[in-house]
């Protein structure tokens, strides 16, 4: 947030939108929390996993398509949240997306049938595409050069903190309350969190849209290469994330014969650490150019952890959990705050490279799910377990195009016709 010092730096930074350094710290709060809950409706299906397929009569092959129903969702609509993003400013992008989720969460709740939730996920999924790279954009838009890392690596490790609300909420109120009701609790917890986003963050945030004509031709950011490094680097590490959070508690159950609450403590693990790991993750990636080196460390440090965990206890996959969750908040906040350090992206393009980066990973994690639930269906959890880390880091050879970047005090050459920082 906005300590006292800092202030005046931000204030005079975005004195052209209108915003004050309360706003500012304001709308950095509702924005971390509207991450939080969205990203709780990300997660809270996955206990509900075995108690969805029991009652449409479908296996773990299917409960992958769902995960993956999901993800495709948000990665077809991340490059296009980019683009409305330039249109129509970030604030009412990320707002329209968050609100798509929360409505298409509580639908959820009333499907009919299996193939019902299944584009009712998809939708959730789109809301989520619209929310995530316009609000991330927005949150670093908020503060000038040097000051950005904390605010983005805290909302971008908020995630972690929604996922495991997601997770043991579902796993408590599922015994209680059923998987349907739980899923539009879900989805009136972020209904409640998008209204007060409309009402307290400024319609200036962010700056105004566009009111230039669009350059004619393909944006700078679709064809970066950076842009493309970190999507396809990171293909089989968004996959290894998103299952490992879906599908760890009803290993537990099944597998380790855990009580769905304990398994959800578990699956918790897997995902809560990392809101440790976003501020250091930003803290490093705004200080020290060594970007490639943080990111294939962190990743490849993970990996390893979560390659123990076909043979692992109870205190060991507490343990697991925690290596592997705080070193992928290291690699997504670090991700998140490249895009504002690379010279050649202008600064209006930031969300739509985020956006690309995003659906591509998606896309790719996607299939990643699917076949995680496939190897669990035709093998068993144990070999799927096995395949994961392997493909975690597999993709990340992608990772030697990616360009350096200019020095972290905002120093330094921009490219031709982009904004100066904010």
């Amino acid at each position: 947030m906005v300590a006292n010092g800092e202030g005046r730096s931000t204030a005079g930074a975005i004195v052209a939108g209108g915003i004050g350094p309360r706003a500012v710290t304001r709308s950095t709060i509702v924005l971390i929390a509207l991450r939080v809950g969205y990203a709780y409706n990300w997660f809270s299906p996955g206990p509900a996993l075995p108690a969805i397929g029991s009652t449409f009569g479908v296996g773990p092959e299917y409960w992958g398509l769902l995960v993956a129903a999901f993800l495709v969702g948000a990665g077809l609509f991340q490059v296009p949240a980019g683009l409305l993003s330039r249109r129509y400013g970030p604030r009412a992008v990320s707002l329209w997306g968050v609100g798509l989720l929360a409505v298409g969460g509580i639908a959820s709740g009333f499907s009919p049938t299996f193939a019902v939730l299944f584009a009712l996920r998809l939708a959730s999924g789109i809301g989520a595409g619209l929310f995530f790279s316009p609000a991330i954009g927005l949150v670093g838009s908020l503060y000038p050069p040097g000051r950005r890392g904390v605010p983005v690596g805290t909302f971008s490790s908020a995630f972690s903190l929604g996922a495991a609300l997601g997770l043991v909420g579902t796993a408590a109120l599922l015994p209680v309350v059923g998987w349907r009701a739980s899923l539009i609790l879900g989805g009136l917890f972020l209904a409640v969190l998008t209204l007060i986003g409309i009402a307290a963050i400024p319609r200036a945030a962010g700056g105004p849209p566009a009111s230039r004509p669009s350059p004619k031709g393909v944006p700078f950011a679709l064809r970066f290469r950076g842009v493309w490094a970190i999507g396809i680097g990171f293909i089989g590490y968004e996959g290894a994330t998103f299952a490992t959070g879906q599908f760890v508690v009803p290993w537990g159950e099944s597998v380790r014969a855990w009580s769905i609450l304990l398994a959800g403590v578990v699956g918790m693990m897997f995902v809560l650490p990392s809101v440790a790991g976003g501020p250091v993750g930003g803290y490093f990636a705004e200080r020290y150019r060594n970007h490639r080196t943080q990111l294939v460390v962190a990743a490849v440090a993970g990996a390893i952890v979560l390659a123990v965990l076909p043979v692992a206890g109870l205190a060991a996959a507490l343990a697991i959990g925690f290596g592997f969750s705080f070193a992928y908040g290291i690699v997504y906040a670090v991700m998140y705050v490249l895009p504002h350090y690379w010279a050649e992206l202008p600064n209006d393009e930031i969300p739509l490279g985020i956006g690309l980066f995003n659906s591509i990973q998606l896309a790719g994690g996607a299939g990643v799910s699917f076949l995680f639930g496939w190897l669990v269906e035709t093998r068993s959890y144990a070999v799927a377990w096995e395949v994961l880390p392997l493909v975690a880091v597999s993709t990340l050879v992608a990772l030697v195009a990616l360009p350096a970047s200019r020095p972290a005090d905002g120093a330094g050459p921009r490219r031709a016709g982009a904004s100066a920082p904010p």
